[in-house]
């Protein structure tokens, strides 16, 4: 009997592994050592490669599901050049293994399908039907510096989440391998490294190596218990804009945390406490007017809780992705093992005013 949601995260699993193919290759031949902002950046090449991979496999193999992804077609239409040099690397993406590869469909037809696909990605979200959330290069920064950047892909059905899958190319393949302090920066897709984590709603949370052909195989993932806090890590972002770093400080010391927190980019922060290498991630809010957007929390928020996990956000109020493309009914993200989440939810709040 097959499981549910089975033929989804298969799909989901090789899309962004061959996706990941596109950012590696784009990382390596374009963006070392650059900081580059301009229309041809490294970012913005991988960004679009990648959705369009993804997508394509989306619209081959679910041809009625909506998707609310990150980049639309605009700057495509606008500029030849780079549209050519996408679709150069989009054609020459593909996976090793010839069976993977035609569970993934046709892939993109020529230039101006890699703009159509691309643009099927402006969906409203919502509370209805079946929706893909997609950011195909989580944590642009750590992608330019060799740190840590995902790709992730989740299934909401009717609001909620029901498959996540998160390609993190530069994580270690070993769950046991802690956090350091290093690991946002100088980081290497060598051997050893690049995992995806999946999850899919009731099912529990897994993670398998990254690889250029079909499926690796998997293993089960569990959120580490903490037993105490003092020997507790947390994991933050490492732009300050992102996440108010000095109250994560404070709460910190008030749990009695004594560990410097982790920085590292995208959600990769969520695999990794999904799996034990660390263990609470706080992303408090900088401003009360910011949301969120869905991309960036969809697939992490279903691996942790399915790895044992409990995510909320300030107001202890899980995370709606239901409103449309951003979280705009929460504020911040605390996401902890469940058997803590209240005693740092209450720092939390204690530290923010909430109480």
């Amino acid at each position: 009997m097959t499981t549910p949601y089975a033929r989804e995260l298969e799909i989901a699993q090789l899309a962004v592994q061959r996706a990941a193919l596109l950012t590696k290759r784009v990382f390596h031949e374009k963006a070392k050592g650059t900081v580059s902002k301009d229309d041809a950046s490294p970012v913005t090449v991988g960004d679009f490669g990648a959705q369009a991979l993804i997508i394509a496999a989306l619209r081959h193999n679910f041809p009625g599901d909506a998707i609310v992804a990150e980049e639309e077609a605009a700057q495509l239409r606008a500029d030849a050049g780079l549209r050519e040099l996408i679709w150069g690397l989009v054609k020459g993406t593909r996976l090793e293994d010839e069976e993977a590869e035609g569970l993934l469909g046709g892939g993109v037809r020529d230039v101006e399908d890699l703009l159509e696909v691309v643009d099927l990605g402006r969906s409203e979200g919502g509370r209805v039907g079946r929706v893909w959330t997609l950011d195909p290069i989580d944590g642009t920064k750590g992608f330019l510096r060799g740190g840590q950047y995902a790709l992730a892909l989740a299934l909401l059905e009717d609001g909620d989440v029901k498959v996540g899958v998160l390609g993190c190319p530069n994580l270690p393949v070993d769950d046991a391998a802690p956090l350091t302090v290093d690991i946002g920066a100088n980081q290497s897709d060598d051997e050893g490294r690049g995992v995806i984590f999946s999850a899919v709603i009731g099912q529990g949370a897994t993670s398998r190596p990254l690889s250029t052909g079909g499926l690796t195989e998997g293993k089960n993932i569990k959120m580490k218990e903490v037993t105490e806090m003092a020997s507790a890590s947390f994991c933050e972002s490492v732009e300050a804009g992102h996440s108010n770093q000095s109250e994560s400080a404070q709460i910190a010391q008030k749990l009695g945390i004594t560990k410097p927190s982790v920085r590292m980019d995208s959600q990769a922060k969520y695999g990794s406490i999904a799996r034990g290498a660390g263990d609470i991630y706080l992303r408090l809010p900088t401003s009360k007017t910011y949301q969120e957007k869905i991309w960036d929390h969809a697939g992490g928020d279903l691996i942790v809780r399915e790895a044992g996990g409990q995510v909320t956000d300030t107001k202890g109020r899980r995370l709606d992705f239901g409103v449309g493309r951003t979280l705009a009914s929460n504020s911040g993200v605390i996401a902890a093992p469940a058997a803590v989440h209240g005693q740092v939810l209450d720092v939390v709040q204690e530290v923010l005013g909430l109480k």
